[in-house]
């Protein structure tokens, strides 16, 4: 609060329903307050605006430790990025087979646990780039509370709080440390992150506000009396802008699957071990290097490394155009969106606006009019857009001889609020300003008017006298709360007629929603015809189509059908759009939410992505998933861009490690079975898994994707990865048992090998050509690439040593290009009657 202001309380009784309720009496231009006739014990004592602290006391509290000193983390530290990319299962379970070939040798064999160590490196560096983009965007969007010190109100840093430090608050201003209250303008606080309760608390002084709670009316101060790790709650504010590594159905599937994998390593290791002991007679050491060629690709161990490589990078393009990224998880819910819910106010239209004019009703004195909207504009010290608009087109000394002698803050549930002014004959009056349509009674004359105005996409305020004093339950509660029979006598005086300015670049993005087929619903507390209209400037399909949210019916699969067949809702109360939301939900919509203001808080929070903006409260700011920190619209678009970019690449590249995974699988079993030597060496599959799958996921994982992803990641994978290893592992093994029958000599297994690395290589290859589709220039030639290198390896003497490949004739490589032909053949088949027989 920047002004002086007095509260009065009601005496208590059975005859005050809101006992504690708050009447702030502010006089702007005295400093000083009248209360009320008639509202207690309080009424005519002037309160006194504490002037806070010092800077001494403040110096020497901070010196004594009593300072809001709990730690803001935006994301993790960097011992804990290390160990969390070091200390993991598979690189545990690669290290041990690694530390074994370098006992057993040769060290090319051991060629697989240099990846893992460029891999673990290259996922530190990409999450300690996040780590700092984040690190400095939160401290952009990191809330500044405004405390009161030396008598002048100053911004500070949260943690630079301390105890007995007097905070003032205004609506959507979090409340960050403990405290009492000192100063109450109608102040009224949502405790719902505290107790679940989402019906806001009245507050007077000597009340407690807690920290993780926000304000949602009106306006005081409190003096903190529990500061730092003290405090209630204190860890929901830190959590609140955590980068947080939380459950998501990508990590969940992949831990899933990686989990099994685990428990097929040890039995296949065990018996691989046996059969080249036992069955085929070689050393221990060969025995050994064969087991480790046949356990090694069964690890995707990149899979789990591009999925954070991919989130990282993914939290990195936002956070340089400005979206602060709260939970990674959000970037993977972005991809899943199919329906955006927008709030009008802060996100199609600009916060400010402009008086377009002022209609006197029945008669009304111009002059009065203005001097009447003057004191309104100056009875509020923290005015929301429509007031501040007013009081901008009338200054505060245009109301001389109209003192305020008490406020009612505007509520979003009551949709209007009001001033007791005392007028130049000494009367007092009650005056009004809010929305038509809930202060008039229906039928009433100024509402035609006011539905004209609305249709031309302009917003309408009505400003009436009403005969009911400032305290009365009616006013306090409004009619959303107390029903029709609780609306407030008025008498209408004069329409304010708001521009609201549209956002430049709304347009654009509805219009990219809808070439992406998300289904965009604009919901709003404002009339219904008037965002209609701002909607249909905008181009949004359905715009002709309002609905006055108060005749939505309350069951929730009634509500739901609505909500399929609207595309924009007016009069919508903050509990509404929270049922909004559900409802969507209920139908299996993945739903954004996107909003600044306190009453969006409540659907931000059971959207399944909270989008705020960076001007919005802190409330919205806490709850929110995304913030676009520079307000700009224009950047949605590329955020549900980048969501979907990482899952559906992640869905790409998973299908090539899958693959892998099942085809060495099968190797391994078949070879048990037949009681035959394991035909690879740890070096052939680690150039194998490099250039048919390592590098090029790297490159398909970062590449750009707009492809809506879709549930059961898990499922839909195993779908392609499962027949695609049956494939590539029958056609490697039969060729495999072909070369031991056509060769012979003591090379022979090195010739054998050659010629089953050969099918293989092709095969997988052509999985890799399927994943890759649609083609693009790039996409060709990193295939290309890729085989252009297996070649360079098959025809240069040196890699030939060192990968122990050499193809030997003609008749066993061309029967293994044949062989391979024919399972690309049928690859293609089985991937395309997958993609007919499960569409989704």
């Amino acid at each position: 609060m920047t002004e002086r202001a007095e509260t009065v309380r009601g005496e208590r009784g059975a005859a005050e329903p809101h006992e504690g309720t708050a009447l702030a009496i502010p006089s702007p231009r005295t400093g000083a307050g009248t209360a009320a006739a008639g509202t207690g014990p309080a009424a005519g004592t002037p309160a006194t605006r504490s002037p806070g602290l010092t800077a001494a006391e403040v110096a020497e509290r901070t010196a004594l430790g009593q300072v809001n000193d709990v730690p803001v983390r935006s994301s993790r530290s960097t011992a804990d990025i290390v160990r969390a990319n070091v200390f993991t299962r598979f690189n545990a379970i690669i290290g041990v087979l690694f530390a074994i070939i370098l006992v057993v040798g040769p060290i090319q064999d051991g060629l697989f646990g240099f990846v893992i160590l460029a891999n673990t490196l290259i996922g530190i560096v990409q999450e300690l780039r996040a780590k700092r983009t984040l690190d400095n965007l939160a401290v952009i969007g990191e809330s500044r509370p405004t405390v009161r010190r030396d008598g002048a109100a100053v911004e500070v840093r949260t943690n630079e709080i301390v105890l007995g430090d007097l905070v003032e608050l205004g609506p959507g201003d979090k409340v960050v440390v403990d405290g009492a209250v000192t100063e109450s303008d109608g102040l009224e606080v949502d405790e719902s992150l505290l107790t679940g309760e989402a019906d806001p608390v009245h507050k007077r002084p000597g009340d407690t506000v807690m920290s993780g709670s926000f304000v949602v009316a009106g306006g005081g101060a409190f003096t903190t009396t529990r500061v730092g790790r003290e405090a209630y709650a204190a860890q929901l504010a830190e959590e609140a802008s955590r980068f947080t590594l939380v459950h998501s159905e990508l990590r969940s599937g992949i831990s899933q699957i990686l989990k099994y994998i685990t428990w097929m390593i040890v039995p296949a290791a065990i018996g691989l071990v046996l059969s080249q002991l036992l069955v085929e007679d070689h050393s221990a050491d060969e025995a050994i290097r064969r087991m480790v060629g046949g356990i090694v690709p069964m690890v995707p161990e990149g899979l789990v490394l591009l999925t954070s490589i991919a989130f990282a990078i993914g939290v990195i393009r936002l956070g340089r155009q400005q979206c602060l990224v709260q939970e990674l998880p959000a970037i993977e819910g972005l991809a899943r969106v199919d329906t955006v819910c927008l709030d009008k106010t802060g996100t199609l239209t600009e916060g400010g606006m402009d008086v377009a004019e002022v209609r006197p009703l029945d008669g009304a004195d111009p002059a009065r009019v203005r001097q009447v909207l003057a004191a309104l504009g100056g009875s509020d010290p923290r005015p929301n857009a429509s007031l501040k608009a007013i009081a901008d087109a009338h200054p505060a000394d245009g109301a001389a001889g109209w003192p305020c002698t008490g406020a009612l803050p505007f509520s979003s549930a009551r949709k209007y609020s009001g001033a007791a002014l005392t007028e130049p004959g000494g009367g007092t009056g009650t005056w009004l300003l809010g929305a038509p349509d809930v202060l008039l009674a229906p039928g009433s004359p100024a509402l035609a008017e006011t539905d004209r105005l609305n249709r031309q996409g302009l917003r309408v305020l009505l400003l009436a006298r009403s005969s009911r004093a400032l305290d009365d339950p009616a006013l306090l509660a409004g009619p959303a709360a107390a029903g029709p029979a609780a609306e407030p006598a008025t008498e209408p005086t004069a329409l304010v007629v708001l521009e609201q300015r549209l956002r430049p670049e709304a347009a654009d993005t509805l219009r990219y929603f809808a070439e992406q087929d998300v289904s965009a619903k604009v919901i709003s507390g404002d009339n219904a015809v008037s965002v209609g209209a701002v909607a249909a400037k905008l181009g949004l399909p359905g715009a002709d189509s309002t609905v006055d949210a108060r005749t939505l019916p309350e069951d929730r699969e009634e509500l739901a059908a609505a909500l399929e067949d609207g595309a924009v809702f007016g009069r919508v109360t903050p509990q509404q759009k929270r049922d909004m939301v559900g409802a969507l939900q209920s139908r299996g919509r993945t739903v954004a939410m996107t909003g600044d203001g306190v009453n969006d808080v409540l659907a931000l929070k059971d959207a399944d992505i909270g989008v705020s903006m960076g001007s919005g409260s802190e409330a919205t700011k806490a709850v929110a998933q995304i913030v676009l920190l520079d307000n700009s619209f224009a950047a949605l678009p590329s955020v549900v861009a980048e969501g979907r970019r990482v899952i559906g690449n992640i869905e790409r590249v998973a299908n090539l490690f899958l693959t892998k995974t099942v085809y060495s699988v099968l190797l391994a079993l078949l070879v048990i079975v037949s009681q035959v030597p394991y035909p690879f060496l740890p070096r052939h599959l680690t150039l194998l898994g490099g250039l048919t799958i390592g590098i090029p996921a790297f490159f398909l994982a970062l590449a750009p994707n707009r492809e809506r992803a879709r549930p059961h990641f898990v499922r839909r994978v195993m779908r392609y990865a499962v027949p695609s290893g049956i494939v590539a592992a029958t056609a490697t093994f039969t060729v495999y048992l072909l070369a031991r029958s056509h060769y012979t000599g003591p090379d022979a297994l090195e010739a054998e090998t050659s010629a089953a690395t050969l099918t293989l290589f092709l095969v997988a290859l052509w999985v890799l050509a399927i994943v890759a589709r649609p083609y693009t220039w790039w996409r060709i030639g990193l295939v290309l690439t890729m085989a252009s290198a297996f070649l360079v390896v098959q025809v240069t003497p040196f890699l030939q040593d060192f990968f122990a490949l050499r193809l030997v004739g003609t008749v066993m490589p061309w029967t293994a290009v044949g062989v391979a032909a024919a399972s690309a053949a049928l690859l293609e088949v089985t991937w395309r009657w997958i993609g007919r027989r499960f569409p989704d």
